[in-house]
């Protein structure tokens, strides 16, 4: 199997070059390559000797996987359904987690198979937001929720993250990613090493040079990584899917809320906070006539103030035969002026890319036979 390029950070990449009897300045070479003017195909690197060209076309792999369909939605968003090639294990200990969270320890599926996740870009103004999947499926299985329908097939690899950003950018018009969320396929910190990995190639000036603070990882909840993000080098964002003000509401429709609490997310919560000094920000998807009650409004603004969060109001997207609906908008605004009444800081999150099945929920991993399954 050869080395994949996406994996490899400026350390790794430089080893290899030596390794292969070329100076360590190839590998500035190739990164400038890749991730400043977008190009993978050796060939077509002109600033490198026609042999060394051919011997990291023969000896390092660019791009894994392919693009089985892209799709536009009248916003103007796009989605990507990436291939990953049969022959490559997504649940290696390079992208496993070593948390103790018990909900962490799921059982993945090694069968080989061609596997599938799904990557958006989000346009707007002057941003040009990435969101890409961290695991193929998820094994969360929260009620509302398209990615984990099937469950959890792996993890993907740093390399395959990174990837998603590097098709995404290659889209006509993007010309440059200003923003990751990692809010697609997959529960994030339950990939932990993969994911924070990929952040940093995210994040270097060699690679696409994005802030750090403008990348944001989305979490069901699980405490021990939270707190182990808290010694994570770079500022990211950090986006606590929480989608239900008390512990009885949450257990019916996020299973894994079985093994944390409200109570001890929050001290996890706490604990970023005092560490890193950055507000978190509460997700919460308004499922019609199910937590977007006034009496859940309240128990959610009490909430907030603990935290100094900002909340995200996500109005539920349809997802076939799941059984809840979306609220209206006025009920939604009417939810809205509960929380600020109490002092929140709130807003409501436009679903892009509903139309195409790509706003938040719809995600997953398809296959042809399943693609009338998606609710459009």
């Amino acid at each position: 199997m050869l080395p994949a390029f996406f994996d490899q950070d400026m350390t790794s990449l430089g080893e290899w070059c030596l390794s292969q009897g070329l100076p360590r300045r190839v590998s500035v070479q190739l990164a400038s390559w890749v991730y400043g003017k977008g190009v993978i195909d050796p060939a077509a690197m002109t600033d490198l000797a026609i042999r060394t060209r051919e011997l990291i076309g023969e000896n390092m792999q660019f791009a894994q996987g392919f693009i089985d369909r892209e799709q536009h939605a009248s916003d103007e968003t796009r989605k990507l359904l990436i291939n990953w090639p049969e022959s490559v294990s997504e649940t290696s200990s390079e992208s496993s987690s070593d948390t103790t969270d018990s909900s962490s320890l799921t059982l993945l599926n090694n069968t080989p198979r061609a596997r599938q996740t799904e990557c958006v870009m989000i346009p707007a103004d002057n941003r040009r937001t990435a969101c890409v999947s961290s695991q193929v499926g998820c094994p969360v299985g929260c009620r509302f929720c398209a990615s984990g329908i099937g469950g959890l097939e792996g993890n993907l690899t740093t390399g395959r993250i990174v990837e998603q950003v590097w098709h995404l950018s290659r889209l006509s018009g993007v010309q440059r990613i200003s923003h990751v969320v990692f809010m697609g396929m997959g529960e994030p910190l339950a990939n932990f090493n993969a994911v924070t990995r990929a952040i940093r190639t995210l994040h270097a000036d060699w690679g696409f040079a994005i802030s750090a603070r403008r990348i944001t990882i989305s979490t069901v909840g699980l405490p021990a990584a939270i707190r182990r993000l808290c010694t994570f080098e770079l500022p990211v964002t950090l986006a606590l899917s929480l989608h239900a003000p008390n512990d009885d509401l949450r257990r019916q429709i996020i299973p894994w809320a079985e093994y944390a609490t409200i109570a001890e997310l929050l001290d996890a919560c706490d604990e970023w906070f005092a560490k890193t000094g950055r507000e978190i920000t509460l997700e919460y998807i308004l499922l019609g006539g199910f937590n977007d009650q006034r009496e859940h409004a309240e128990e959610l603004a009490t909430l907030s103030r603990r935290l100094r969060a900002n909340i995200n109001l996500i109005r539920f997207n349809e997802v076939k035969g799941m059984p809840f609906s979306r609220p209206s908008s006025e009920h939604v605004h009417e939810f809205q002026e509960v929380l600020r009444a109490r002092g929140a800081n709130v807003h409501i999150r436009a679903s892009r890319g509903r139309d195409i099945a790509a706003a938040c929920g719809q995600l997953r991993h398809e296959t042809a036979a399943a693609r009338t399954d998606i609710s459009r």
